[in-house]
């Protein structure tokens, strides 16, 4: 078993969590004021706690939380819950904020299946966004893990179609750390046809879940899963999300957290990207266009800093203002007098003949029998 924690405690978190729904608010406030043995005692008492009796008790004949933990074990899972040395300290907030749809609190434990400590996360970022991904939207995150993973920032996902995948597989192309947080049990392959992904993560990343063993995947687990990769994580980028999308659904909790939300565009036409942009133009969520601009979001102060794109310097840029005055009122195919280029510019004809032998001498304007004219490096 993982950590430090007392093994009562964990038995008890364990038939918790075979008993309860993952993410019931008033599982996790029964089991923060009474301790997880308690309240798997009155469960086993039959006594009735805030209506909770009648839920729990359908699953109790077939709960039997050693001989899950034993089969966890045989598994290469094992069961991380707080006191352990690797329970990460940033699920605490989700105790600290009211629930959504019905859904919230920290979790009872996490079933976790792979090397990558939980305690690791400190520095990570979740890229979260449609299934239906377009083939921009793939790039784009699969760019912005691959980014993140070399800077070190292990990149959580959920291991769905579409984005999540896309994101999974460019931090593990990059050769960084990856965690996929499941809405079933850390047992199951779901999607299957991510079966080589995830098996990859439980090698090298981490599989995660706080559903127990073998619990299947439901609109609901999806749901209460999504707290988890935004608490998890220092700060989650939406890379594609409808106007309903479940990246959104995180996102609103990465957002009631505190932590860090972030947006990449789409074509203004993309209904794929609808959300992501209301999310932008509510001033919710930071736009990002590259993982540069990720790891500046979540950098620390003066780390990361990006440099104001600008376009490209031309040389008559550094001409002075009265220069490129003249400049300008040089005409390009036919010549014209110093006079003419003085009405034009507004300026004395002294001045103008003094900055268009300056200018002739830096290789900007000609003059020939017609008059002055723009020289070939006056359109650099």
């Amino acid at each position: 078993m993982s950590g430090t924690a007392d093994g009562a405690d964990r038995v008890a978190r364990a038939a918790l969590s075979r008993l309860t729904e993952p993410g019931d608010p008033r599982v996790a406030a029964l089991v923060a004021e009474l301790g997880a043995e308690e309240v798997y005692a009155h469960a086993r008492a039959g006594r009735d706690l805030h209506g909770l009796l009648p839920e729990l008790a359908v699953r109790l004949p077939g709960c039997g939380p050693d001989r899950e933990l034993a089969r966890a074990h045989e598994l290469g899972i094992r069961f991380v819950v707080p006191g352990d040395s690797e329970w990460p300290a940033s699920l605490a907030d989700l105790a600290a904020i009211e629930p959504l749809q019905a859904l919230g609190g920290a979790p009872l434990g996490l079933w976790v299946r792979g090397p990558l400590r939980l305690d690791q996360l400190g520095r990570s970022v979740a890229v979260v966004g449609s299934r239906s991904a377009t083939t921009y939207g793939g790039a784009v995150a699969s760019d912005l893990a691959a980014t993140a993973a070399r800077e070190g920032l292990c990149v959580v996902s959920g291991a769905a179609f579409g984005i999540d995948q896309a994101a999974h597989r460019g931090a593990v192309a990059a050769g960084g750390a990856s965690v996929a947080v499941l809405a079933c049990g850390a047992d199951r392959i779901y999607p299957a046809a991510h079966r080589q992904l995830l098996d990859f993560l439980a090698r090298e990343g981490a599989v995660v879940s706080e559903a127990a063993l073998g619990g299947a995947p439901t609109r609901v687990r999806f749901l209460s899963r999504n707290r988890l990769i935004a608490a998890l994580t220092q700060g989650t980028v939406v890379v594609e999300a409808a106007v309903r999308s479940g990246a959104l659904n995180t996102a609103n909790w990465a957002a009631r957290l505190h932590r860090h939300l972030m947006g990449v565009p789409g074509p203004v036409t993309s209904a794929p990207s609808a959300g992501v942009h209301q999310l932008i133009r509510t001033g919710a969520a930071t736009l990002v266009t590259s993982g540069q601009e990720v790891l500046e979001v979540l950098g620390t102060a003066g780390e990361h800093l990006l440099d104001e794109p600008r376009g490209r310097e031309r040389s008559r840029d550094r001409l002075s203002r009265r220069h490129q005055r003249v400049l300008e009122a040089v005409p390009l195919a036919r010549g014209a007098g110093a006079d003419s280029v003085a009405r034009t510019a507004g300026l004395s004809l002294l001045e103008v003949s003094s900055a268009l032998a300056a200018l002739q001498r830096s290789g900007y304007v000609d003059q020939d029998e017609d008059g002055w004219r723009l020289a070939a490096l006056a359109h650099d």
